[in-house]
């Protein structure tokens, strides 16, 4: 470089202390861990986990099932393309892992450490020098912006919308990378962006990255790929040289040599295979199966287990789920006339056997849950918007119709009423609007046939009040693309929350997602009051406020009526035969599997009854 002259040079100068003078005060020291709010659980020497063994063998195989009556078709769960194998998230590893006894925390994994700016402009990852793909090459600064690159690019749609605040990815040597942030308020991106699964950039250098495949790809995590069958079976098996098998957030977990999961169309037949052995272990969704099936002789002798795991986390909302894309559905009044139609009392007093809860709130079994009249806090949130809400949400609490105190009759006359003020009127039997001559007439899409058992009573209850249902149950394929081009009326939908929502509240209820083939808003929601809450909660500065602006948003989901809430369970029920060691405590915040071991004598017992 030529010397610069006297008065440029000192200009330079000032330039280049000012610049310096600004990065001392954005630096920050570099952390094992980031939590969202408040501190981590763990300090920097932790060495283990307080919900797992650390001393817990290795070794054995855990069968599984997949009886959502769903196939798959590739190996590839980045894209939109193809549906994934059942546990394929194993074979990779991300930046940082997240804990399953904190709200958000996440720890480093292929990190080994991170940098946050103090005004929030940046976060920096630096790698853990041992990380290795399967394939022995290192995990580097390189990859983890190849991957970012690629997953916002070529990679499924929702990965655009979750990192719509990031502005690039920079690469700072090869084991350092820098992302920086389009919006320095969303105290969520540094944790966000740490749980990227790092791809390997030499593996999809002359492959596809937007084409499905059957091809085992290359990870960096516990399992690999060992076994595939397409649409029937996939079988994992524990890396023997996995490169972070001792780190202290792994120890005591993945103790499992081989897990398999066949796929099973029919629940009925999936429940016969695991009495019979076929597979070891099973979430139990059915209620009506928990309260009669295991009647067996294997449950009498211990040798098959039930056992309920009570947790905290949160329970979303299931519902049935308006398309309100469609102009039967875009009137609010018409969505909560149709809400009384639906006899929860009555489902699960005959089909559930009293196992479940009615589900009232988007952010159900959690302190997010908007319960009461709003607080102080949360009316500071809303007043605002105002002259743009409906008034029950500053005056009343939301419930949902039900038959506890009133006869069914009773909420259908209510169901008339509010449609009568909607403008529709019942003419020759049949639900009509008066201005159009449109008649009320819909199909419920359906996935799942055992789900029928709870859907024709609805459709009877609406066929009373003149509507025109028709249920329709597709396979799973063409559910899938019906779903992800929003083909459908109404639907049985869950949308799942955990208890830091943050960036993928956009994907769930902004107006850019409800356009977006692909995306998780499958109501449609469109709401200038409701993107501005979502982005309100995505600011949130700390954990009370992200409480306040989660229930504030919760009160306008609820009375804009997108979704008929179903119902929840605030435990899991687990079947499984006893060939399995387990912690003592469960963590609150999931079913933490990867921590039980195969025990040799149990599963020798249970191999030869």
């Amino acid at each position: 470089m030529l010397p610069l002259p006297a008065t440029r040079m000192t200009t330079w100068m000032l330039m280049m202390g000012a610049l310096l003078g600004m990065a001392s005060s954005m630096a920050a020291e570099p952390r094992h861990a980031l939590a969202l709010h408040g501190e981590p659980k763990y300090g920097p020497a932790f060495e283990h986990l307080d919900y797992v063994s650390p001393e817990a063998p290795s070794g054995g195989t855990l069968k599984l099932a997949n009886v959502s009556a769903s196939t798959f078709d590739s190996l590839h769960p980045f894209i939109l393309r193809g549906t994934a194998a059942e546990g394929i998230g194993r074979i990779y590893d991300t930046l940082t892992v997240r804990t399953l006894d904190e709200a958000f925390t996440e720890y480093g994994l292929i990190a080994e450490s991170i940098e946050v700016a103090d005004d929030n402009s940046h976060v920096r990852f630096n790698l853990r020098e041992a990380a290795r793909f399967h394939d022995g090459e290192p995990i580097t600064a390189k990859d983890v912006a190849w991957t970012f690159r690629r997953l916002r690019e070529d990679g499924h749609p929702r990965y655009r919308a979750y990192y719509s605040d990031v502005d690039r990815a920079e690469v700072i040597d090869r084991h350092s990378v820098v992302f920086h942030f389009a919006d320095t308020s969303n105290a969520e991106l540094p944790l966000i962006l740490g749980q990227l699964p790092v791809l390997p950039a030499h593996y999809w250098a002359d492959r596809d990255f937007s084409a499905t495949t059957l091809t085992p790809p290359l990870g960096s995590g516990p399992y690999r790929v060992a076994e595939v069958e397409q649409g029937r079976r996939v079988v994992y098996e524990r890396v023997d040289d996995y490169w972070a098998a001792d780190l202290p957030i792994n120890r005591g977990r993945y103790n499992i040599d081989r897990i398999s999961y066949d796929y099973y169309r029919d629940g009925t037949v999936a429940l016969q295979a695991l009495k019979a052995g076929e597979y070891h272990l099973r979430r139990e969704n059915v209620a009506r199966n928990w309260a009669t099936a295991y009647d067996t002789p294997a449950v009498e002798s211990g040798l098959l287990k039930r056992v309920e795991i009570p947790h905290e986390q949160p329970a979303g909302m299931q519902g049935f789920f308006f398309n309100t894309r469609r102009d039967l559905f875009a009137d609010p009044k018409v969505r909560e006339a149709l809400s009384y139609a639906f006899d929860f009392e009555w489902t699960n007093d005959n089909l559930f056997y009293g196992a479940y809860k009615r589900t009232r709130s988007y952010f159900q079994n959690s302190e997010l849950a908007a319960t009461g009249l709003p607080s102080d806090q949360e009316l500071e949130r809303l007043e605002p918007y105002r002259d743009e809400l409906p008034e029950r949400v500053f005056t009343e609490a939301y419930q949902p119709p039900d038959t506890r105190d009133r006869p069914l009759r009773r909420n259908l006359r209510q169901a008339l009423s509010l449609l009568r003020e909607a403008g529709w009127r019942v003419e020759d039997g049949t639900l009509t609007h008066t201005e159009s001559g449109q008649r009320m007439a819909f199909e419920i899409l359906l996935v799942s046939p055992s789900f029928e058992r709870v859907v024709l009573p609805f459709r009877r209850n609406l066929e009373r009040l003149g509507a025109e249902v028709s249920v329709r149950t597709v396979d799973p394929t063409q559910y899938q693309n019906r779903l992800e081009t929003f083909d459908f009326d109404m639907t049985v939908h869950v949308a799942p929350q955990s208890l830091s929502p943050g960036n993928e509240q956009r994907d769930f209820w902004s107006c850019e997602a409800a356009g977006i083939n692909g995306s998780r808003n499958i109501a449609g929601v469109c709401d200038p009051v409701i993107d501005a809450l979502v982005e309100q909660v995505i600011d949130a500065p700390d954990r009370d406020a992200l409480v306040t602006r989660t229930r504030a948003l919760d009160r306008v989901l609820q009375w804009q009526f997108y979704a008929i809430p179903n119902w929840y369970i605030d435990r899991f029920r687990i079947a499984y035969w006893d060939r399995f060691g387990r912690p003592a405590d469960n963590p609150p915040y999931g079913l933490a599997l990867d921590t039980w071991w195969v025990d040799p004598e149990r599963a020798a017992r249970v191999d030869n009854r």
